[in-house]
């Protein structure tokens, strides 16, 4: 610093050797900005990577719920048991139950038939979960999971037709004694979306006797409110 006439001091080179206070604190804020610009990207990626996950996870879980459901009703088989006297079917269904006898058991450890049990419930926000528990004929030996959940309606539906009729009907529950559907058609919609599964009977039972039918089932979605 040099001394000017009249004793003044010449700050120039001062300003020039070094920061001052205010352009340190100027230089503060934009690192500090800059770092909460970085911690922000890192979480919005990890954010993205867990939703992208958990979307998988879910996507998984339904194909092998639509698996498990699809194997079950083509493997049923029409195994009756004494009530009152009275020779029954273990088959029922209506709009929010559906209870079959199958070779095809979840767990897959014992062997032999099992009687399996799905059933709607509703959460605490109004969505659909769909359970399924089985047990094994002869055992006690009961358990439950969950196959669907979060869908705004889950419902069954059962295809119905007189012996000389030409065409059927569905129908979501089903009061015959003496037979099976041919067929049922399980239904989720979530978001407006309507996704149909129709599932046939590989072995029905109409008037008492056996009939084979067809292999297969299809699952696609359908128009909102609509049915396939």
């Amino acid at each position: 610093m040099k001394e000017l006439p009249g004793g003044r001091a010449d700050l120039t080179a001062s300003r020039e050797a070094g920061f001052t206070l205010l352009e340190l604190m100027i230089s503060f804020a934009i690192i500090a900005l800059i770092v909460v610009a970085i911690a922000g990207s890192i979480r919005l990626a990890q954010h993205s990577m867990e939703s992208g996950e958990k979307k998988a996870d879910a996507l998984e879980r339904t194909r092998v719920s639509f698996t498990i459901i699809n194997s079950q009703i083509q493997s049923q088989a029409p195994l009756t048991y004494v009530d009152d006297a009275k020779q029954k079917f273990y088959f029922e269904g209506d709009r929010e139950t559906l209870q079959l006898s199958t070779n095809y058991s979840i767990w897959g450890r014992e062997k032999g038939f099992v009687v399996v049990r799905y059933r709607v419930e509703s959460d605490s926000r109004g969505k659909k979960t769909l359970l399924a528990s089985e047990k094994t004929i002869g055992l006690d030996n009961s358990r439950e999971t969950s196959l669907f959940t979060g869908f705004d309606t889950i419902f069954f539906e059962y295809f119905f037709k007189e012996p000389a009729a030409e065409q059927g009907t569905w129908i979501e529950k089903w009061t015959e004694e003496t037979s099976v559907p041919e067929k049922i058609r399980l239904n989720l919609v979530m978001d407006r979306k309507d996704y149909s599964m129709i599932i046939p009977m590989r072995t029905a039972v109409v008037r008492g006797k056996q009939q084979s039918s067809a292999p297969g089932a299809s699952t696609r979605p359908s128009r909102p409110g609509g049915r396939p």
